[in-house]
């Protein structure tokens, strides 16, 4: 069956569904293998015309557009003959399935390598927040930070740097948000919503890492 541009062709496969009435199974299959030819050339009759007006890549929309079409019919229209019904499946030329087989392998792989990065990102993900929570269950519980020595030295030893680091940035921004609240107040701004927002940020911190507040 020929695509549009009759350059390549459409493969159709047909399967005909017979009935009659008042007629042995014998006698329909024979009745029936009489008429297949005619009942093939009405297919194709009805079929060339859609097929010229669809690309010889788009197989799968002629498929769908000729059962939509043909589906509600039925072949011949005498009573005392059998009947059929016809099921097609159209596939692509074989020039043209070649043409399209590079194209497929790198979206295969594509889609692929997309769905395996997919995977390593949660599980990356699922692995740092759980480090996460243990990290800062560990610098929060003065007990659980002597039991991380039992799990392993190079835990251990990974642990007391984390926790150094942490802490030796303490001092610095405690210091920095003091200056901010300070430096608002030597200018005689007044006390104001931002001055009030960044002591109160001042005294939650100094609260959470343990320091008291000193007398100015």
């Amino acid at each position: 069956m020929p695509a549009k541009g009759d350059a390549f062709d459409f493969n159709l496969h047909a399967v005909y569904l017979w009935t009659a009435t008042n007629m042995t199974f014998d006698e329909l299959r024979l009745r029936a293998e009489a008429l297949l030819p005619w009942a093939a050339g009405i297919v194709r009759e009805r079929a060339v015309d859609l097929a010229r007006e669809h690309e010889p890549h788009r197989a799968h929309d002629l498929e769908q557009a000729l059962n939509n079409l043909l589906m509600h019919q039925r072949w011949p229209q005498e009573a005392h003959l059998p009947q059929f019904t016809v099921r097609l499946r159209v596939s692509l030329d074989e020039r043209v399935r070649e043409r399209l087989r590079p194209y497929w392998e790198q979206r295969i792989k594509l889609e692929c390598d997309h769905e395996l990065e997919k995977i390593r990102t949660r599980q990356a993900d699922d692995l740092t927040r759980r480090w996460a929570a243990v990290l800062q269950n560990l610098q929060d519980e003065p007990v659980t930070a002597h039991a991380a020595r039992l799990t392993g030295e190079q835990f251990a030893e990974v642990f007391h740097h984390y926790v150094a680091e942490r802490r030796a940035i303490v001092p610095g921004l405690v210091e920095l948000l003091r200056e901010a609240v300070k430096g608002h107040n030597d200018l005689g701004l007044g006390p104001s919503e931002y001055t009030q927002a960044w002591d109160a940020a001042l005294r939650a911190y100094e609260r959470q890492q343990g320091l008291a507040r000193q007398t100015r």
